[in-house]
Formats: C-alpha cells, structure tokens, sequence
C-alpha cells in the first residue's frame, strides 16, 4: 500500500503597517501560528532504535503499550488473548519490573492498553469473529513500581455497537475529558470511530478513519496534553493534531499525516507516545520481542 505523507508547511507572514508594539506583533505572530501550526514530528522521517529485549518468557504476545505518565522510564503492557488479566511494567531495555494480576477483571481478548493520569484503562475489545454482544475496559490505580502481586481492584465499564458487532484492537482515552474512544479494525481500511462519553455504556458512532484497502489499525495512544494522536498499522503510522476545544473524535475526523518511515517489526500491534506525542515506542508480539523507539531524525545545519 502506497502512503503519501502530507505535509504542513509553517509560512509566517510579516504584518506591513502593524502596530510596532510588542504585544500586537506577538499576538499576530500567535495568530498566525495556530493558523498554520509546525509539522508534526511524528510525520516526519523517523530514527528506529532498538531499546532492549523483553525479558519474561510470560510475555509472548504483548498487544498494548503505554508509557507511564507519572512514573518516567516505565511502560505498561499486557498479552493479546490466552493469558490472564494481568499487566507487566517493563523499562525500555526489556527489564521486568512488575507481573501483576488485575483482580476484578477478565480477559477474553485485551488489546490495548490507554492511561490518564495516574489510571490505567484496559481494553478487552477483540472479537475476531465479531460475535461478542458487550465488550469491556477495565479502569485501575497505575501501581508504584517495583511491585509483586496485584493491581488494586478494577472498576469494569461493559459497552455495546449500536450497530452490532466489530473487531477491535485501538483503545484512546482523552486526557481531558475521560472519554473513551474505540476504533474498529476492518480489511477494508475503513474503521468505525465510537465514543463512550461520560462513562456511558452504550457507544456512540463519530465517524471513520479511512486507513486505505489493508489499512488495520492495531494501535494507538494520545499525547499527556491530549495534543497529539497517534494510530498505527502493522506497517504505519498516523497522526493527527489537535487543537484545546476539540474533541479526540472531531480531531480523528480530519484527514492525518503519515510518517514515511514504515514500521517493521512483524505482528506489531502497541504503539506507546512519549509523554509531549514526539516519539514513540513499540513492541511486536513474540518471546523476547524487540522493543523500539521511534524518533524525529534531527538534521544538523
């Protein structure tokens, strides 16, 4: 599949005639730069660097990735299904710093894993065979690491298609507002966009994604500020800015810039932002899996 990544030019024009105060040109100058903000690193030509090897063979299969936003250095992750509800916080060299189960939940098939704050949101969202009648993500106090044990009880959010059954592997969490927003993953690269606002149980269709024939989305995450949103394939990723006043899924609405760098990695289906949304981390499923971290190239003048 062809990709053309678009690009947001930045063009600031000098304002003849202005004031010659200080605080008009710099309001002008504001103006003038959310009308045409700077590109996003993200879309631009991206460093691969593998950071380490996960090392636990109980992690075979990890499906959800998300870097602490409170604890630097740690990342939470989880198996696809198979596994028990449980999650895994691992440094990006790999190291295991905690195994924890997550009592109060199940895990018939998590995917992704989103956080706000100092909670963690499990998404047990895949349905392969788009037969499931509810769907659920489970919300949890992010533990202090290192920890043995469990995670404190989960509270479960149980939530229903209003148009039946889909699969699912992309679960975003708004660090503003707390919705939760899920996006389908279907052959056609046209994914469905729904939205649980204030916890509600029943989800609501925003729109879609058109990923392009193939275009599966496994992943994604959303900047700490909520300013950038991230999405992946097995073999790309996008993103979107987003402006404060702006919903995640009226951002998703708007067409999203693509990195010319692909992603490969094999079954990759995490996509971790870093704290500010410039970078990334993945992790493909496989025992002792390549951990990666992707990042702008910087050009030296």
């Amino acid at each position: 599949m062809k990709l053309v990544a678009i690009a947001l030019g930045v063009t600031l024009l000098g304002c003849g005639g202005a004031s010659s105060s200080g605080s008009t040109t710099g309001t002008a100058a504001a103006a003038a730069a959310a009308r045409h903000p700077k590109p996003l690193a993200l879309c631009g030509k991206l460093r691969t660097a593998v950071t380490g090897t996960v090392q636990t063979a109980d992690a075979p299969e990890l499906s959800g990735l998300v870097l602490s936003r409170s604890q630097p250095g740690v990342l939470w992750a989880h198996n696809d299904s198979g596994d028990r509800a449980r999650v895994f916080a691992l440094r990006p060299n790999g190291s295991v710093l905690a195994d924890l189960d997550v009592p109060g939940a199940e895990a018939v098939d998590w995917e992704d894993i989103a956080i706000r704050g100092k909670e963690l949101y499990a998404g047990d969202i895949g349905d392969n065979k788009r037969e499931r009648s509810s769907v659920d993500v489970y919300r949890f106090a992010e533990p202090q690491v290192p920890a043995t044990g469990s995670t404190s009880p989960a509270t479960r959010l149980t939530l229903r298609y209003p148009d039946g059954a889909h699969d699912a592997e992309t679960l975003l969490v708004d660090p503003r507002s707390g919705d939760i927003v899920i996006v389908t993953k279907d052959l056609s690269g046209r994914s469905g966009v729904y939205v649980s606002h204030n916890s509600s149980t029943m989800l609501r269709l925003a729109g879609h994604l058109n990923l392009g024939l193939g275009g599966l989305a496994t992943g994604g995450d959303v900047s700490a500020d909520g300013r950038v949103i991230a999405i992946r394939t097995y073999g790309n990723v996008y993103a979107w800015r987003r402006s404060s006043g702006t919903s995640l899924a009226a951002a998703l609405r708007r067409k999203p810039c693509v990195s010319p760098t692909p992603l490969r990695e094999g079954q990759g289906e995490s996509l971790a932002l870093t704290r500010a949304g410039g970078a990334f981390y993945t992790v493909p499923e496989g025992v002792n899996a390549a951990i990666r971290r992707y990042a702008p190239v910087r050009h030296s003048r």
